[in-house]
This record gives structure tokens, C-alpha cells and sequence, in this order.
């Protein structure tokens, strides 16, 4: 049996960095490889994040309530949440698109991260304990998204 509370917290941490590796990203702190475009840290995060929360949605959320209906509030709050970071995440790439500077994409990255680690820590709150209780079927990746 995958400890898949452990899973959780692993992929929770390298959004963490790659949130900030896109920070960095947007003020020049390191050199992209000839050819790429820092601003693809951006959208590799955005891409990370939104991907994460589609697994949960479709594979992860749906096995703990059935297992456990009383949480049903608790994963109507995180895809609530889940919804919001989507609404975020398209306006960070639509400034990116749009060609805005360091200031305003590191506003639009703030937002994310403060609703980001909000989440993080009332998912982890709410779902630890019940993920190493949980016999779950499907591989992490699957229900935690590519980053497990």
C-alpha cells in the first residue's frame, strides 16, 4: 500500500518550488537554457498545479467520499478552491500573454500562492489521517497528478 499521505505532502512541496522557481523565473535570478523562455516556468507551474487538482477531482476526491460521505463538505470546500486557483491561474497566463511586467506577474503569483497554501494546508488538515486509512486503487500519479 502506497503511503499516499506521504504522496500528498511530496507533490504539495514541489509546487511549493516550483511556485518559486517562477518567481525567480520572472526576475532573472537564473539563465534558461538557450532557446526557452523563462516565463515557461510559469506555465510549467500553472500546468503542475491545474493538472494536480484535475487528478484529485476525477480519481482521488471521488474514492474518499465513498469511503467516507461525511467528507463530502470538506472536498466541496477544495474543489471550490480547486476552481478559484483555475480562475487565477488563466489570468496569470493571460499576463503573460499580454506581455505584463515582473510587478504585475508576480502579483498574479502572489494571489495563487496565498490561495495555494491555504489550501494546502486545510486539505492536509482535513485528509491525512484518512489517506493512510484508505486502501485507494490507482497509482499516485494517477490520482495526485504527475508530480508523484
Amino acid at each position: 500500500m502506497v503511503a499516499f499521505s506521504d504522496e500528498l505532502r511530496s507533490v504539495h512541496q514541489r509546487l511549493r518550488q516550483a511556485l518559486d522557481l517562477a518567481r525567480r523565473s520572472i526576475d532573472g535570478e537564473f539563465e534558461a537554457p538557450p532557446g526557452h523562455d523563462l516565463l515557461l516556468f510559469c506555465r510549467g507551474f500553472c500546468s503542475a498545479l491545474s493538472g494536480h487538482h484535475r487528478s484529485e477531482d476525477a480519481g482521488l476526491f471521488p474514492q474518499i467520499t465513498a469511503e467516507h460521505p461525511e467528507l463530502k463538505p470538506v472536498i466541496a470546500n477544495l474543489m471550490t478552491d480547486h476552481n478559484m486557483l483555475e480562475h487565477l491561474i488563466g489570468n496569470l497566463s493571460a499576463a503573460i500573454d499580454a506581455d505584463e511586467d515582473a510587478e504585475t506577474l508576480h502579483r498574479h503569483l502572489d494571489g495563487i500562492g496565498a490561495i495555494m497554501e491555504t489550501h494546502f494546508g486545510y486539505e492536509e488538515r482535513q485528509l491525512l489521517t484518512v489517506l493512510d486509512a484508505l486502501a485507494l486503487e490507482g497509482a499516485p500519479r494517477d490520482l495526485l497528478g504527475d508530480l508523484a
